[in-house]
């Protein structure tokens, strides 16, 4: 260093997050129902599904350094499922997916009647939810089923958050007036 000269400060870069990025196989063990559920919500038929919940794990595997350990990893696996699904409908948009039930037993304690009944609501609600577009369906699925905070849904989905609370409640709306008219078409209500 000349005399007269002030030495610059040296910046050293830190990471996003000191821990480490999680385990492809452990997000995959912990994780492969909650994509395999996402898929089955956004109408991906049956004999598809597992190659897709392969693909998203194979697209979290190629990013799987960006991924920023201090956020909840689920929003961030819904926005790679949610990708894979609409770009799996452009694909298919001749294939008609007829939604079934949930693949969920009821519990054993329960009265025959309530589980029909109840299994029969869940039925109508899957259905209903089923006639609603992609943008409106994934944040409805996000902020109602898997309870993520609408600042989040906003980042995952790169959105802006006022698009998130408009969607939020059009999407509500749009699923009132679908479980309606499937209510009253299927003789209830």
């Amino acid at each position: 260093m000349k005399p007269g000269t002030v030495d610059a400060p040296r910046f050293v870069m830190s990471p996003i997050s000191s821990r480490p990025a999680p385990d492809l196989s452990a997000v995959f063990d912990e994780h492969f129902d909650y994509v395999w559920a996402t898929l089955h919500r956004f109408g991906v038929r049956d004999a598809d599904r597992e190659d897709l919940v392969h693909e998203v794990f194979l697209k979290v595997h190629a990013r799987l350094d960006d991924y920023d350990a201090s956020r909840p990893l689920r929003p961030w696996l819904f926005g790679f499922a949610y990708r894979v699904a609409v770009h799996y409908h452009r694909l298919a948009r001749h294939r008609i997916e007829v939604p079934g039930p949930l693949d969920e037993t009821p519990a054993a304690n329960v009265p025959a009647d309530e589980a029909i009944a109840a299994l029969q609501e869940r039925e109508l609600l899957f259905s209903a939810l089923h006639t609603i577009d992609f943008d409106h369906r994934a944040v409805l699925v996000m902020h109602d089923i898997d309870e993520v905070p609408t600042h989040e849904i906003a980042r995952v989905l790169d959105i802006p958050l006022n698009t998130v609370y408009s969607r939020l409640r059009v999407g509500r709306k749009l699923l009132a007036n679908a479980v309606t008219k499937l209510g009253i078409a299927r003789g209830g209500r």
